[in-house]
């Protein structure tokens, strides 16, 4: 289906230059070294502490080429929004930068929703080759689905002026918004760009569906979202949340829930599927269906190595959650569970993993830890295993607590990522760790 774009000040086909180093008003945080309680010789510091004018970062961050980071606040920005009023949050939400200058971190307000114009995002934004930030909000438009509007696709680049300061934003323009019926909504996921400029993504669901795998494409002027795969909400599937390409064109992602009815009190622990294009559309195949009292439930995202194996965590459901490992294998795929998280059930990672030159696996977890407060962590693959290292528990405090989503590496292998609550003002931090 064609959506009509919403034009907000900057053409659709504007190339977008390298935004111009923000100058005036640069927030300095004190870079606290806090050493982590593991053996490594590594060092834990907030770069960010989240106040009033953006709060509760719930997704991982994009890093550019200079080793700028951008990321996503839920709350915070615009406080005179009347949905965001109405949805009892302080603010629409914020996409915000944080630029290295040596000694510090400068942070710059890229763009406030207002709500119209999307609002509520807890997904991370995603950057082009050209400097372009894409991202989708998890409420805002308007939809008849949902009084608080059922969420956007957004493009953001600076205007064609240098900012006068770090708050002049950035320009916005609205890709799609979701109506709530065919093309699904609210809560769309992270999205994925092709070769082309297309960008992929999945929603949660709608009126008329248990989610959807989507594609926005440039058409004309304007862009067109199209459904690749609208799901049924049973054994092929409930509640899509991400999906990633593998070198053959096809899109690969996990379903919270659906699969089968032994996953109570949930309909089903969740499937990973595997979308191929073909002549008439885009085919899904389940490729593994995750059993409760061995696997997990709940996974999200996945990522690929060289070799074509393919990563993920359940975040628990009914358990602590696992790491885990599919490999393909005389035309199908094995499965492998590499590490079990211990604790309370739904404690382990509820984001995706990431994975280091060294092959490498990292990842968070919202409730685990020395502290219950979260954590990061490190799976090392050796030839008897994997070996799991716990690089910093999250202690609530000035730290922050809850980290959601996944880490991030700048050039130089040091870890980034975020924590949606605790910090300095009790609405959360972005962190770094240096090995």
């Amino acid at each position: 289906m064609k959506n009509s774009a919403q034009q907000r000040s900057w053409p659709l086909n504007l190339n977008f230059q390298p935004a111009i180093a923000v100058l005036a008003l640069a927030i300095a945080f004190s870079l606290m070294a806090l050493v982590t309680p593991v053996t490594q010789a590594q060092t834990f510091q907030v770069i960010s502490d989240f106040s009033g004018l953006g709060s509760v970062p719930m997704a991982g961050l994009a890093i550019d080429r200079a080793g700028n980071l951008y990321g996503t606040t839920r709350d915070g920005g615009d406080y005179n929004g009347s949905i965001c009023q109405l949805y009892s949050y302080n603010g629409c939400g914020t996409v915000f930068k944080l630029s290295n200058h040596g000694s510090g971190w400068i942070y710059s307000q890229l763009y406030l929703f207002d709500g119209s114009d999307g609002g509520y995002p807890q997904t991370p934004v995603t950057i082009a080759p050209n400097g372009t930030v894409y991202g989708a909000t998890g409420l805002g438009g308007s939809c008849a689905y949902s009084f608080y509007g059922c969420g956007v696709v957004y493009a953001l680049g600076p205007g064609p002026r240098p900012p006068s300061s770090a708050f002049s934003p950035w320009l916005e323009n609205v890709l799609h918004v979701f109506t709530g019926n065919e093309d699904g909504g609210p809560y769309p996921s992270e999205l994925v760009l092709d070769a082309a400029g297309n960008l992929y993504g999945t929603t949660d669901g709608g009126e008329l569906s248990a989610g959807n795998v989507f594609q926005a494409k440039p058409y004309g002027s304007g862009w067109v979202v199209n459904n690749l795969y609208t799901f049924y909400g049973t054994t092929d599937g409930l509640y899509p949340h991400g999906v990633t390409f593998d070198s053959a064109g096809n899109l690969y992602g996990g379903t919270r829930q659906g699969g089968n009815k032994d996953c109570a009190p949930f309909q089903g622990c969740g499937v990973i599927f595997e979308l191929s294009p073909s002549g008439s559309g885009w085919i899904e195949t389940v490729l593994h269906v995750f059993d409760q009292n061995t696997e997990g439930g709940g996974p999200g995202a996945v990522i690929f190595d060289k070799a074509g194996n393919m990563y993920g965590v359940t975040r628990g459901l009914v358990n602590p959650g696992t790491v885990w490992e599919m490999s393909p294998s005389n035309g199908g795929w094995t499965f492998n569970i590499l590490y079990r998280f211990t604790g309370y059930n739904d404690s382990g990672p509820d984001g995706r993993l990431n994975m280091d030159a060294a092959g490498n696996l990292y990842g968070v977890t919202n409730r685990g830890g020395l502290y219950n407060d979260g954590n990061v962590f490190k799976l090392s693959p050796s030839n008897s295993g994997w070996t799991y290292t716990d690089l910093y528990d999250f202690q609530g405090a000035d730290d922050g607590c809850a980290p959601d989503g996944f880490v991030t590496f700048d050039a130089n292998g040091d870890i980034f990522g975020t924590a949606s609550g605790c910090g300095k003002y009790l609405v959360g931090t972005v962190w770094e760790i240096m090995p």
